[in-house]
């Protein structure tokens, strides 16, 4: 008598293969970013905190932000 598949066999491979392909690109890409981060932050600190330019918590996450891009675009 033959194993029957289970239904969630096909949504799991596709979740591994769809994990393999997309999770590690963006993953890589957001750690050098954050290492990007972690050189160009202390270089601005004083102008970021100084709330002359924008709010500092915005203006700490669009240059995270920015470090992400970055990053993707060198790895890519």
């Amino acid at each position: 008598m033959p194993v029957s598949q289970f239904p969630l066999t096909s949504a799991l491979t596709d979740l591994v293969v769809g994990d393999m392909l997309f999770f590690p690109p963006i993953f890589k890409s957001v750690l050098l970013g954050f290492f990007f981060w972690l050189v160009i932050h202390p270089l601005i600190r004083q102008k970021i905190y100084s709330g002359q330019v924008w709010h500092p918590t915005l203006l700490d996450l669009s240059l995270f932000f920015l470090c992400v891009s970055a990053s993707m675009a060198i790895l890519s």
